[in-house]
């Protein structure tokens, strides 16, 4: 297992960042940049980050493909392959996204028609076109699991990949996404088993986080930082790195440098391991 944060953190150099997260103990990064960068300094953070052996995790698209207004899919769409080619230029794991929504105002929200047959079968007809266009060699295209979307659980994202049927498809785990019931929240390192069981050999990258049930009626539930939750963190870190001995987990969704590195120590306190 190799960790990183999903934060760059304040930096102004490719080696001021390389060499700030490997001081941190990071063994896995997320690139910083997107496919509008230069070729020069898109090849200066690949380098530096080559120089500390950290792991290019991920580039993001985080673009609503599957957008109602069809100029405006075509557009991210467009970018998510530009977003591919680049994972592949810089050797990513892979290159995420989300699903997305034709149903309703927010990119990424919930709708009941996010279930629907007619959005499933665009959504795979979407990540076949990406993946097509570009024919990834060395990354692979992966939709994050999502708690009001496709896929919601392990088993929808097997049926995902089974329709998409591409090679180059990966999963990408975010299990406290997929903490939607009382059942996954209590019992939450079955469920991490269950993850990790049904999506063997399947995954590429994880997001890392904790979860934390509120008080309020009816069942609410809370994305923490890690250590504030009740998730069996040592043990979702033990199951990923028997599924890969490199693979990333990726801190994310904290809202200073200060909150991300406490949270890597607190991590790192917790499964004590050699990066590399």
């Amino acid at each position: 297992m190799r960790l990183g944060l999903s934060s760059p953190l304040h930096h102004e150099s490719p080696e001021q960042w390389a060499d700030q997260m490997n001081a941190l103990g990071a063994g896995a990064v997320v690139f910083p940049l997107d496919y509008t960068a230069t070729d020069a300094e898109i090849s200066a953070y690949v380098k530096a980050a080559q120089n500390y052996d950290l792991l290019i995790a991920e580039v993001g698209v985080w673009r609503n493909t599957l957008a109602k207004d069809l100029k405006e899919r075509r557009q991210w769409i467009d970018y998510a392959v530009h977003q591919l080619e680049l994972a592949e230029e810089v050797g990513a794991r892979c290159c995420v996204n989300v699903v997305g929504t034709p149903c309703g105002p927010r990119w990424d929200g919930g709708y009941r028609g996010n279930f629907s047959p007619q959005v499933w079968e665009e959504a795979v007809e979407m990540i076949q076109e990406i993946i097509d266009r570009v024919k990834p060699e060395r990354t692979k295209y992966s939709i994050e699991s999502m708690p009001w979307m496709i896929p919601s659980g392990p088993d929808e994202y097997l049926r995902l990949m089974e329709d998409v049927d591409r090679l180059e498809f990966g999963a990408h785990l975010d299990v406290i996404n997929m903490i939607t019931s009382p059942e996954r929240y209590f019992f939450n390192d079955a469920f991490l088993e269950e993850c990790f069981t049904k999506l063997k050999g399947k995954i590429c990258s994880c997001h890392l986080k904790d979860i934390q049930l509120q008080e309020e009626y009816t069942f609410c539930l809370r994305e923490v930082a890690c250590g504030e939750g009740s998730l069996d963190l040592s043990k979702y870190m033990e199951l990923a790195t028997l599924e890969d001995p490199d693979m990333p987990m990726i801190i994310e969704h904290l809202d200073s440098d200060e909150e991300y590195k406490r949270s890597l120590s607190y991590v790192q306190s917790l499964f004590p391991y050699k990066e590399r």
